[in-house]
């Protein structure tokens, strides 16, 4: 079964290494879904996720509770566990396959880790290479007077 959507973790990775030295990063991804309460909360439905290799080293400290996380965990299934009570509980689990920062404003209130800055644009970009000889911003041509009417109708592809 695949599962892809929009999780927050619920804690910090944790990183572990197999005797092979293979690492993986342990995750716990909060999915909220239904009708909210009276209180205005929605249902939340917890899955254990791990993250494999070499993504799951260079991505571990970037993984941070309250990250808001886009999603696709492969072979999503339910483990069966004995309970300290003596009781049978379950866990949902899942391999994430795919994973993206989804970015906006944590529900704690502090700033994600990482903004990013705003795309900077050809013509930002134009703006600071210094002028050549034909008042041209670095070696950048600079558009045809006339538009889209002053092209040659006939283009090779």
């Amino acid at each position: 079964m695949i599962l892809t959507g929009i999780a927050r973790l619920g804690r910090d990775a944790e990183i572990r290494y197999l005797p092979d030295g293979k690492a993986v990063a342990n995750l716990s991804l909060a999915y909220n879904h239904g009708k909210k309460d009276g209180e205005g909360k929605r249902p939340t439905q917890w899955i254990s996720a791990s993250l494999w290799g070499e993504r799951a080293e260079k991505l571990a400290e970037y993984l941070t509770k309250g990250t808001l996380l886009s999603v696709v965990l492969n072979e999503v299934h339910i483990e069966t566990y004995d309970k300290k009570d003596g009781g049978t509980g379950t866990n949902l689990k899942g391999m994430i396959s795919h994973l993206e920062f989804a970015g906006g404003k944590r529900e704690d209130g502090e700033k994600p880790q990482q903004e990013r800055s705003p795309r900077e644009t050809p013509a930002d970009y134009a703006k600071k290479q210094p002028e050549d000889s034909a008042g041209q911003a670095g070696g950048i041509k600079k558009p045809l007077p006339g538009g889209f009417d002053q092209m040659d109708d006939e283009i090779p592809f």
